[in-house]
């Protein structure tokens, strides 16, 4: 078996003030052919699966470009093309081939181009014609296209929301795609569009049985796959939406009516599946009144993950006035301010300004007096077997609060972020994390309670405050009943 893989994937905030430019991608993971570090990366888990099962199988792996950037906005255009082409060419060299594995998120968006996946997937469908396997893995935050269902064999979406599965969803990719190749099966699909925008943690009730229930269908009675696009809400696509995408072996009837079935039993679940979001002092009040440590709290509108700039003073500044200790937050990005840091070293104090730079979202900036808490050069941060670069970092204290400085911007993944610097999560009473669910994965494990809280930012909770104007009406919650 002769295989070709490669990743190209971001997470586009199209309301972002903030262009994905070249830079961005060499920032967060960027690998020549052949240079992938020796440890998995979330999007492109399809490739580290294929090294060890050429390793097992004798099957001739052709590894083509890796690239991801960090979630902001649209993607500049040259940008986008010449990685695109990079990959087309790269598969063009290493033609002929029995696959193509990709690994994509599925809402990346650049100038020009509103379906960027669909289009990476239809310009390789042209060149290795209609016999020859392609398949990707995707985030589930992202937009389903025609296009993409259309040009591919099979995708399958991550199923869990924290992301923990990408290496499982990977290997299924890998195997059922082999099994396509060997003619042992057949897959056609059936996608129901659920009209509706929303959020679907996996890390609780009721998405955590609904989940449970799909997973335990799939490899029965017919049923290849089935993949839930929860849909990312911060970008203006006609494609916005969730959507249910199911395959079957050979039987598409049969995979549209589950589709559909699966679709409205989500839809029936619309106003129990998200977390209740607090406000910032209600959210603090819990955290104080607590009678153990450490209540994590989530601040998901100044969310990196989703395009925001991760540097909101909000949620620190109510901190400051309210007198509460014991407390730290992060990440914070402010390069320039992790550059005073260096430059001032490890137990020093002195008046730094940081925070609140990029725009109104980001409130105004923190000035305080400042202790040092410890200074690293090319930081991270983990989530089970997955690296996440964080540049240079600065911990620093300011009024008893712990805010870790970075220089690329990262949402919060693992208590590390914090460890790294200096700083132990554990002994601290609230610990505020800018991330939508992500950090539940590895937070939970030291948290007394997670909270969850609506502050102001660039990715407001409430999606009618969303202004888009490309998405297809009617749509929930958007309108009030658009299943009528």
């Amino acid at each position: 078996m002769r295989v070709f893989t490669a990743s190209l994937a971001v997470e586009t905030n199209t309301f972002s003030p903030m262009l994905t430019g070249k830079e961005a991608f060499f920032e967060r993971s960027h690998f020549p052919p052949g240079q992938h570090p020796n440890h998995p990366i979330l999007t492109a888990s399809p490739l580290w699966i294929l090294r060890r099962v050429a390793r097992e199988k004798g099957w001739t792996v052709v590894e083509g470009l890796v690239t991801s950037a960090q979630p902001a906005g649209t993607i500049v255009r040259k940008v986008y093309e010449e990685f695109r082409d990079d990959i087309l060419s790269q598969l063009k060299a290493a033609m002929p081939v029995d696959m193509v594995i990709l690994g994509l998120h599925g809402a990346m968006v650049a100038d020009g181009y509103d379906d960027c996946e669909g289009d990476v997937l239809k310009r390789v469908r042209d060149i290795v014609g209609p016999k020859v396997v392609v398949s990707s893995e995707l985030d589930p935050h992202c937009h389903l296209s025609e296009l993409m269902v259309k040009s591919a064999d099979l995708l399958i979406c991550y199923k869990e929301f924290p992301h923990t599965d990408y290496l499982e969803r990977a290997e299924e990719l890998v195997e059922i795609s082999a099994r396509i190749a060997e003619k042992k099966v057949k897959p056609t699909a059936g996608v129901y569009d659920c009209r509706m925008i929303n959020s679907y943690p996996t890390s609780r009730e009721p998405m955590r049985s609904y989940v449970d229930r799909i997973m335990a269908m799939e490899g029965k009675n017919g049923i290849v796959s089935i993949s839930v696009a929860h849909c990312y809400p911060y970008a203006d696509v006609a494609d916005l939406g969730t959507k249910i995408l199911v395959y079957t072996d050979n039987d598409p009837a049969k995979a549209a009516a589950l589709a559909k079935t699966l679709g409205q039993e989500l839809i029936g679940l619309r106003d129990t599946v998200r977390p209740p979001f607090l406000s910032i002092d209600e959210a603090l009040d819990k955290g104080v009144a607590a009678n153990s440590g450490p209540v994590v709290i989530a601040e998901p509108s100044d969310n990196a993950g989703g395009g925001a700039p991760s540097d909101s003073t909000f949620v620190l500044k109510r901190m400051i006035e309210r007198g509460i200790r014991d407390a730290a937050i992060a990440p914070l990005w402010d390069p320039i301010a992790v550059k005073m840091c260096f430059a001032a070293g490890d137990g020093a104090e002195f008046q730094l300004r940081f925070g609140g730079k990029m725009g109104p979202f980001s409130g105004t900036p923190v000035d305080g007096k400042v202790r040092v808490i410890k200074c690293v050069k090319n930081a991270t941060q983990s989530q089970g077997s997955s690296i996440h670069y964080l540049g240079d970092a600065a911990s620093i204290e300011i009024e008893g609060i712990a805010v870790v400085l970075i220089t690329n911007r990262q949402q919060a993944w693992g208590p590390d972020l914090f460890s790294n610097m200096g700083v132990d999560p554990t002994k601290r009473k609230i610990v505020v994390v800018k991330s939508t669910n992500h950090f539940f994965a590895e937070y939970s494990k030291i948290a007394a309670d997670v909270l969850y809280m609506d502050g102001p930012g660039a990715l407001p909770r409430n999606f009618n405050l969303v202004p888009y104007t490309k998405i297809k009406r009617p749509i929930w919650p958007l309108d009030a009943n658009p299943w009528a």
